[in-house]
């Protein structure tokens, strides 16, 4: 009874030490929880490339076998933190069946790392041909209409290629057979074959020509 009863007292005697130790013991566990991970040394967390390809083209097909995107660069570089794409002298053409050709060249550009977005730089050069002809019965577009032929030159332009998209808020220049249009911001829809101007929009257009 004695002995049990000393063990008691020295535990008790004890026990703000031994609180005192765990705190101390779970602060320093749960700083080290909280801590940034120590940056790995194999260059992954840099963006530089892993590895490059020169003079490449790279190609998607429809289901009838036709060719409905290609993108070609004089240089493709692959970043490993980001899973991008870095391309020089980039060329992108899609060619999807019952849309307009769509054509775009620069610089530069960015293939984002899902894929789904492209940004091209520095002399940016984007064509979309005139549309198909239209069907037998159909209604033609007129001549001059949103069925021209569109160039647009600026520096910079975002391109969504699943969606038939291009937009950008840099300065552009838009020509087609009808005149010349300088704006500040665009958006361009290949499947709508709508142009939309943002601000600053001036130029001179010809009004469309009677059709015969």
């Amino acid at each position: 009874m004695n002995q049990g009863r000393r063990l008691l007292d020295r535990l008790t005697a004890w026990s703000p030490v031994l609180l005192l130790g765990g705190l101390a013991a779970l602060t320093y566990w749960l700083d080290a929880q909280v801590q940034p991970p120590q940056p790995r040394r194999d260059g992954n967390s840099r963006h530089d490339p892993d590895l490059y390809v020169e003079r490449f083209r790279a190609m998607s097909f429809a289901p009838d076998g036709q060719v409905s995107q290609s993108l070609s660069a004089q240089r493709a570089e692959h970043f490993p933190d980001d899973d991008s794409i870095e391309l020089t002298a980039p060329a992108i053409v899609l060619t999807e069946p019952g849309r307009p050709r769509f054509a775009v060249t620069a610089d530069k550009a960015v293939v984002a790392g899902t894929r789904e977005a492209i940004a091209f730089s520095g002399n940016v050069r984007a064509v979309r041909d005139p549309a198909a002809p239209a069907a037998k019965g159909a209604a033609a577009t007129p001549p001059g209409g949103t069925g021209g032929s569109v160039t647009v030159a600026t520096e910079y332009l975002r391109v969504l290629p699943k969606q038939g998209r291009a937009d950008t808020p840099r300065p552009v220049t838009i020509t087609d057979a009808r005149g010349i249009i300088n704006a500040v911001g665009m958006e361009l829809d290949n499947d709508a074959k709508t142009l939309k101007l943002k601000s600053g929009v001036r130029g001179t257009i010809q009004p469309n020509s009677p059709a015969k």
